[in-house]
């Protein structure tokens, strides 16, 4: 069960990270809307671009930073966080709520590996009257995320035995300790490598 922060009208908002007011995302947003029939179409097609068309920075080896919803897409990069900004950004411009969870993940296979916060979406489909998870970080060999309205298909499982959590708060603004590290980085591969954090 996920837990519900706010009102329903705080992920629906905009705000300096998730700027869907930006001329661009509302072209972006429009773009998807005109493309499409219904909710859930709607929210699927916004979902697809952002984790195919933006890239993820580790992925891809790319240093740029970007924080913001109209960052990721202008630069068409980003790491999880900036991914999520904009996913939220598209589906509230076209009034799907939407807000940020997170799980603590380790970085690479083992414990030995460090640990970082990653995140994911949730959305609030009112056709079917619930919210759902999905995680448009990118797909690559060994992670295969995808859109689903009746289980979760999620980039990453959980495993308790390394100490992985799978938080289930749903944020209506991304969290500051997540947006302050990337407004004070320049280079996306440093900070993945070395500043991330562990907790929540």
């Amino acid at each position: 069960m996920l837990d519900i922060q706010d009102d329903i009208s705080s992920y629906l908002a905009f705000s300096h990270y998730i700027d869907w007011n930006e001329p661009s995302v509302q072209r972006k947003a429009k773009e998807l809307k005109d493309s499409t029939e219904g909710e859930i179409e709607l929210a699927k097609a916004a979902y697809y671009f952002v984790r195919d068309e933006i890239k993820h920075s580790w992925d891809v080896q790319d240093k740029r930073v970007t924080a913001t919803a109209s960052d990721a897409l202008r630069e068409g990069v980003g790491i999880c966080w900036a991914k999520s900004n904009l996913l939220a950004a598209l589906l509230r411009a076209n009034g799907i709520p939407a807000g940020i969870c997170y799980q603590r993940l380790t970085l690479g296979s083992t414990p030995e590996s460090g640990y970082c916060i990653h995140a994911l979406n949730a959305i609030y489909l009112r056709s079917i009257d619930r919210w759902i998870r999905v995680d448009a970080r990118g797909n690559k060999e060994g992670v295969q995320a995808d859109f689903s309205v009746d289980d979760e298909r999620l980039a990453f499982p959980i495993r308790k035995e390394y100490d992985e959590v799978d938080y289930k708060t749903v944020y209506a603004e991304p969290l500051p300790q997540t947006m302050s590290i990337l407004e004070n980085s320049t280079d996306a591969l440093y900070m993945y490598l070395h500043s991330m954090p562990e907790r929540i």
